[in-house]
């Protein structure tokens, strides 16, 4: 059964639509944003400027032990694309969903596509914040881009402690706080097994990546085969 706040989505959603038909939105300007093309660091996708050839990784991710096999997004997060995202985020605006699940969508097809997936799972936020937001915008892209590419969304993961947003923290602090943040939802009867799973993590924006990796460590931990995340925009 779909949660309250979803339900709640999905009626503000039904709403939306109903004011699309009457005022088609405009589509953003992606010529303020870029596409990332390669050179970028294999592991987590950071991309560069200059002649790289062939793959690489970065001097941040030889340093790092990773669960995450790789993190990917197929646009910047500037200009038009991260003023959508902060839209939907922050301001409510729900007609953003669809634009940034293209954006999405265009990701999983540049580098997901190939693989076979067990299931999509999100980046939860903690139910204190949820409540204040109304809803959880990587769930809510997460089922978007399930839908489209029909994967079953696996509402697995919960964040069992608030933490101070990441944005404000720089790339040690940011692992730090996210130690013990994450863990398998215990609520649900019987628990979730994510054995031998290959599993796609979604989220909006990915910085550092150290919120993908939490999450993954404890996929990994669980048992989950493979681990890779997919967000709408790269930071």
């Amino acid at each position: 059964m779909a949660s309250l706040p979803h339900l709640l989505f999905q009626i503000a959603e039904w709403g939306r639509t109903g004011l699309d038909l009457a005022f088609p939105p405009i589509p953003f300007d992606l010529t303020t944003t870029r596409r990332i093309r390669a050179p970028f660091c294999t592991r987590c996708g950071e991309p560069y400027d200059g002649a790289i050839f062939g793959e690489f990784i970065c001097a941040n991710c030889e340093e790092r032990s990773w669960s995450l096999d790789w993190a990917r997004a197929a646009w910047r997060a500037e200009g038009a694309v991260r003023e959508a995202i902060l839209d939907f985020k922050y301001r409510q605006k729900f007609h953003r969903l669809g634009p940034l699940a293209d954006r999405l969508e265009d990701g999983f097809r540049q580098f997901a596509a190939g693989e076979a997936w067990d299931g999509l799972v999100y980046v939860p936020l903690h139910p204190l914040r949820r409540r204040e937001r109304g809803f959880d915008q990587a769930e809510e892209l997460c089922r978007e881009l399930g839908r489209r590419q029909r994967l079953p969304v696996l509402a697995c993961l919960e964040r069992t402690r608030p933490t101070p947003k990441q944005a404000l923290l720089g790339r040690g602090p940011r692992l730090r706080n996210l130690m013990g943040a994450f863990s398998l939802k215990e609520a649900r009867k019987p628990r979730f097994d994510v054995t031998a799973r290959r599993l796609l993590l979604i989220d909006d924006v990915l910085t550092t990546g150290a919120t993908a990796e939490a999450c993954a460590r404890v996929l990994i931990a669980e048992g989950a085969e493979r681990v890779a995340a997919l967000t709408v925009a790269r930071a």
